[in-house]
């Protein structure tokens, strides 16, 4: 029988799909939820999603388990994300990379914005900018001064070739139109001991094994990376307010659901997260890591997922990165 075009077989149906979804939402999550981690144990991602999913579990009343999937700079982890159910007891954490990743690599097997439901921005942490003391600049006016009197002659260290802290020096390149040479490193600590060394000049570093070098002496800080000051920093300036408008290059962290997770099951994950934010707990052991609180919406985590992904494309054709499969 057809009603109004639309036949009583399909109307049943669909009342029957929001049926299910409305007694799935009621009842979620009513098992445990597993928190997938693309990198190895004990790193940043690794922390944020245990502090998180430690009082998620303690709300919801369920365990949510951190299941570290490590490799490809998190693809492995984020692909086996992708594909699980889109019940909402598979979500992932994620990093910047995820935004920088489909730049840099040919073979991403999976589409940020297609096959993933953004539930929230965790945190963001900024970078600093540091020299070696022998280099005569005091502030990034300094720094872009002497990089156009010596261009290609200043180089810049970084954890590794596409990173985020690779990507963040090639958008200071690309925005203040000055010329430094990358040298990449295996790792942030040795990439900075050479910079304390004097064999590199300069590092868009962790603010977390920078610091104890800057009070030491043996470096110089600049300017952090983020948009605003830093609340655990208030003294130090932003690389946009101190030459640079603009310029904003931060590390973050997210939680993302499988895409067709119903919108009534992603609100409860983003309005758990976000309320685990906002513990003073919580916040204070962001603060120690360097770490500021986010928790925004599904929408908004969208259009920034979306930005990040025209803004890291963009740096990646200006500094003529050649792209290449994940080794």
């Amino acid at each position: 029988m057809i009603l109004n075009g639309i036949s009583i077989r399909a109307l049943l149906c669909a009342t029957l799909v929001m049926f299910g979804q409305t007694v799935h939402a009621a009842t979620y999550p009513d098992k445990p939820i597993r928190l997938i981690v693309g990198f190895a144990p004990g790193g940043p991602n690794d922390i944020v999603a245990r502090i998180v999913g430690q009082k998620m579990s303690e709300s919801f009343n369920v365990p949510v388990i951190v299941d570290n999937r490590p490799g490809a700079n998190s693809m492995i982890g984020m692909q086996l994300g992708a594909k699980a159910p889109p019940d909402g007891y598979t979500i992932t954490m994620i990093s910047a990379s995820a935004a920088t990743n489909p730049s840099v690599y040919t073979d991403v097997p999976f589409d940020l914005m297609k096959d993933f439901s953004p539930v929230t921005v965790v945190a963001s942490s900024a970078f600093i900018v540091v020299v070696n003391p022998s280099l005569p600049t005091k502030s990034i006016k300094d720094l872009i001064a002497v990089a156009k009197q010596k261009p290609g002659q200043l180089n810049f260290a970084s954890s590794g070739a596409g990173g985020t802290l690779h990507l963040a020096a090639e958008l200071f390149n690309s925005l203040a139109h000055v010329t430094m040479n990358h040298v990449p490193y295996k790792g942030g600590a040795p990439a900075l001991n050479d910079v304390i060394a004097g064999n590199v000049e300069l590092m868009f570093s962790p603010i977390t094994i920078a610091m104890p070098q800057v009070t030491s002496g043996r470096l110089r800080a600049l300017a952090v990376t983020s948009a605003k000051r830093l609340e655990a920093m208030p003294d130090m300036p932003t690389i946009a307010e101190a030459g640079l408008p603009g310029y904003e290059a931060t590390g973050w962290y997210g939680v993302v659901a499988p895409a067709g997770t119903t919108r009534p099951v992603v609100a409860t994950l983003n309005q758990e997260i976000v309320k685990t934010l906002g513990r003073p707990e919580v916040r204070q052991q962001f603060v120690k890591m360097d770490l500021e609180p986010v928790g925004n919406l599904p929408e908004q985590m969208r259009k920034y997922l979306q930005e990040e992904l025209v803004k890291w494309a963009k740096v990646v054709r200006d500094a003529k990165l050649t792209r290449g499969k994940v080794s």
